[in-house]
């Protein structure tokens, strides 16, 4: 069980976390927000790179405001940064291992096993001798989610993890962190709703440091009930709409004339739920 319990953290005058309140459990939790909603502060104060202003986080039993209890928990815990850094001369192979000694892998044999474990979850085994400068965006992306999972944490925090991801990337990586979510703890972070459509059993929307929604994907979809709608003809009153592959037209919002209801997706209810803010 993880208890994030009135979470405030200001930058100048800006307040990024508003008194933000979160339990989590094992399963794969999604973060959604516009930009500025506080998302990435969230994740910082709970992979323990960032203190809080005030409020607290505890993690298995464990308060990262001690430094040795957040020792502890950096053990158990995997995070992937919005923007992850790495040394473009160091090999892939090379990269994952020494941040493998970092994380307090040092038996050689065993870290080299476990190097060549995650570099395979995440498809890259054919360039593990491959410098980092030479791999594309969506390869080293793939290469900082495979940093994150080295030990099998039990705590896995992604933060915009299919950046540069093709179909088959993003499919490969909704396996995997499907998989992950049926044992252990994992938030992530996206502006993807169609990864939390297909990935998420839990979904938080936030807004100015606060949660506005708390629920299940179904559930925030149905946030947009009777205000999706399809038209022959662009509506005249409304400027959120678009045109369809079929030609019909796609309105969120009041009835168009002549419109008729279909069912709201994520995107209609969370775009329904923030108005101009989304």
């Amino acid at each position: 069980m993880i208890q994030i319990r009135q979470l405030t953290k200001t930058y100048g005058a800006k307040r990024a976390l508003d008194g933000f309140d979160l339990s989590l459990t094992t399963g794969v939790t999604g973060l959604l927000g516009p930009n500025g909603a506080g998302k990435t502060t969230l994740l910082r104060c709970l992979a323990t790179t960032l203190a809080p202003d005030a409020g607290t986080v505890n993690a298995f039993g464990l308060d990262p405001a001690d430094r040795a209890q957040r020792t502890a928990l950096r053990r158990r815990l995997g995070y992937l940064p919005q923007n992850p850094g790495a040394y473009p001369h160091f090999t892939a192979f090379d990269l994952v291992d020494y941040v493998a000694i970092l994380k307090e892998l040092t038996d050689r044999e065993h870290r080299h096993a476990e190097v060549r474990r995650v570099l395979a979850e995440v498809n890259l085994t054919q360039q593990a001798r491959t410098k980092v400068r030479k791999l594309s965006g969506g390869m080293r992306q793939r290469l900082a989610l495979a940093q994150a999972l080295l030990g099998e944490p039990d705590l896995l925090i992604l933060d915009e993890p299919t950046v540069g991801l093709d179909p088959e990337q993003r499919m490969i990586f909704r396996a995997l962190i499907s998989r992950l979510g049926e044992s252990r703890t994992v938030v992530l972070s996206t502006h993807q709703t169609e990864d939390v459509a297909a990935l998420c059993e839990r979904v938080v929307v936030m807004r100015a440091g606060r949660a506005v929604f708390d629920g299940t994907p179904g559930g925030l979809a149905a946030v947009a009930d009777g205000r999706v709608w399809l038209s022959q003809a662009a509506p005249a009153t409304s400027t959120l709409f678009w045109r369809t592959a079929d030609g019909r037209y796609r309105t969120l919002g009041e009835r168009p004339a002549a419109a008729e209801a279909t069912a709201p997706g994520v995107e209609d209810g969370y775009l329904t739920l923030l108005g101009e803010a989304a």
